[in-house]
C-alpha cells in the first residue's frame, strides 16, 4: 500500500489539468476520446449528458459526505479497497483490469480521490480522464506522455508501507 505522507499533501491541491466550473464547459475535451471518471458527481453529471465514461471510479461519497446522487453503474463492477490518502495496490490492480476490459465501473470502499494518479498511468494515450475538483469544478486531463510524467512524479511523493 501507497501512502501519501502529510507534509507531501500540498502537491496534490493544484489542479492535475484544466479546470473548469462544471462538465458542460468540459464537453468539447471529451469529443472522440475514451473517458475515464473519478468521482461519483462529475460520474453523475456527465451520464446526465449523455455521456457513457468507459471506466468510472467511485465510492459513494462526495467531499466525505454520502452521495445523494444516483450514479449509475457502467459494466463489470469491480470492488477494491482504498483507505483514505493511499492507493492500495488492490485498487491499481482494479484499474488495470478495467483498463484492459472495459466498460467497468470500480466502487472503492474507502475513498477514491487519489485514483486519478493511477488512473492516468494506466490509460492509453489519447484518452481523457475528469475528476471533480472541491469547490471549484470539474478537472480535465488528456492522457499524454507529459500527463504520465506528472502522474509518475506525484506518485513518487507516496511511501510504501511495510507489510501493507
Amino acid at each position: 500500500m501507497l501512502t501519501l505522507p502529510e507534509e507531501k499533501r500540498h502537491f496534490f491541491k493544484e489542479p492535475f489539468g484544466e479546470l473548469f466550473s462544471d462538465v458542460a464547459g468540459a464537453l468539447p475535451w471529451l469529443k472522440d476520446r475514451t473517458v475515464y471518471t473519478v468521482g461519483d458527481v462529475v460520474t453523475h453529471n456527465l451520464h446526465k449528458k449523455g455521456v457513457e465514461p468507459a471506466i468510472s471510479i467511485i465510492d459513494g461519497h462526495t467531499m466525505r459526505s454520502p452521495c445523494t446522487k444516483n450514479t449509475p453503474c457502467t459494466g463489470r463492477v469491480l470492488n477494491v479497497k482504498n483507505p483514505a490518502g493511499t492507493i492500495t495496490d488492490e485498487l491499481i490492480a482494479g484499474i488495470n483490469d478495467a483498463i484492459a476490459n472495459p466498460p467497468a465501473t470500480i466502487y472503492v470502499s474507502g475513498e477514491e480521490d487519489l485514483a486519478v494518479i493511477p488512473l492516468v498511468i494506466a490509460a492509453p494515450e489519447g484518452g481523457v480522464v475528469l475528476y471533480g475538483q472541491p469547490h471549484k469544478g470539474v478537472v480535465v486531463r488528456i492522457v499524454d506522455r507529459k500527463a504520465k510524467e506528472k502522474a509518475q512524479e506525484l506518485l513518487s511523493h507516496f511511501v510504501r508501507r511495510a507489510g501493507a
